[in-house]
């Protein structure tokens, strides 16, 4: 017991601490600011732009990184001052937060930061596609995390399988969590949401809450020995960071199962490489050894599915899929055969399309299959 209370302890001293540092970097937003008023010179920020132009795939660490070079935000700038403004305004309701240690989601921070402007008609913000790329760019501006800005997004995202888990002091068993699994917690670092006991040997995602709900009923998890996600489409944050602590602290292999499109392969490629928009958080959320089980374009024919499950591409799939080919990530010839074979198949497959094979083909003979087979791309 007294280790539990000592552990206690240390993790919300090591809190406290990261709160102050954060304190720290806010303060010194501010203060430099004011030092540019009193010098009567334009009050200005430097941010790093979260663009295609100023990424780039680091082949060492096989990771998407953001460069160096910044756009500058002035307040005596008729096209920048609003969102000079934005983000002052974003970055003292985080100090207050912090001082009160109190957490909002980013849409609560959307309407604690709204609010009409003294003698005028002027909103700070009109809608909440305003305030979180403010958010995102004082997590760049001022080298802080979201969290640690003590800010959150809704959960989104679900998890089965034989592993106990402690969030902020709860023991949560993961094998027990009935039809509905457990919520996947947009903050998933480590002073929060620890590892208890896990007996689980690898982890399969899959993009659609159906598919989980159909595996999760036929206890894929139990039967395989494996942890059960499900993404709800594009990873969240909170999921794309627990899968990285699923492969570089339990050292699990990662398997994701999408849809056979090529949005599909950009939900796996975000999680292998990162994306550009997020390519500051790359080192703490991708993972670069996660394995693609599928749905692939080859699985039409080493399957035999009948042409019911065919979509046909339109225009934007052509386009999106060409662009993936010219990924640096994608060069691989495998990879190359891949989208080449959905560009030549001209249709585009659902993972649910395999019940028409029947309705535990999914997890009784193909995702076994792929894993005996070692039939995945990496």
């Amino acid at each position: 017991m007294a280790a539990k209370k000592t552990s206690a302890s240390a993790t919300k001293t090591a809190a406290a601490k990261k709160d102050q540092e954060t304190l720290a970097k806010i303060n010194k937003l501010a203060q430099n600011a004011l030092k540019s008023v009193k010098a009567g010179d334009n009050p200005a920020l430097d941010i790093r732009i979260r663009a295609l132009s100023n990424v780039s795939f680091n082949e060492k660490r096989r990771v998407i990184e953001l460069g160096n070079k910044t756009q500058t935000r002035e307040f005596f700038n008729v096209a920048m001052a609003r969102k000079f403004m934005q983000m002052f305004l974003i970055a003292d309701k985080c100090r207050e937060l912090i001082n009160a240690d109190l957490t909002l989601t980013i849409r609560q921070m959307y309407y604690q930061s709204k609010h009409t402007i003294a003698n005028s008609t002027e909103n700070t913000f009109e809608d909440q596609s305003e305030s979180d790329p403010i958010i995102e760019d004082l997590e760049v501006g001022i080298d802080a995390l979201r969290e640690e800005l003590h800010l959150f997004a809704n959960k989104r995202g679900l998890v089965a399988g034989p592993l106990v888990v402690n969030d902020a002091g709860d023991q949560i068993d993961l094998g027990q969590m009935g039809r509905g699994g457990w919520g996947i917690p947009s903050i998933c670092e480590d002073g929060v949401l620890k590892f208890v006991r896990n007996k689980a040997s690898f982890v399969l995602l899959v993009e659609k809450v159906a598919v989980w709900q159909r595996l999760n009923e036929d206890r894929f998890w139990q039967k395989n020995n494996c942890i059960l996600m499900t993404s709800e489409g594009q990873a969240a944050r909170g999921i794309r960071r627990l899968l990285q602590r699923f492969a570089t602290e339990l050292k699990l292999p990662v398997y994701v199962l999408v849809d056979n499109d090529p949005w599909g392969l950009y939900i796996y490629s975000v999680l292998k490489q990162g994306s550009i928009n997020l390519a500051y958080e790359s080192m703490r959320m991708a993972v670069p050894n996660i394995r693609f089980l599928g749905m692939s374009s080859l699985d039409y024919k080493k399957f035999n599915l009948s042409s019911a499950v065919q979509i046909k591409l339109n225009d934007e799939d052509i386009k999106r899929a060409q662009q993936m080919k010219a990924y640096p990530w994608f060069q691989d010839k495998k990879w190359q055969r891949e989208i080449d074979e959905l560009l030549h198949n001209k249709f585009k497959m659902e993972v649910d399309g395999f019940l028409t094979k029947s309705i535990t083909f999914i997890a009784e003979e193909y995702i076994p299959k792929k894993l005996k087979d070692r039939d995945w791309l990496q």
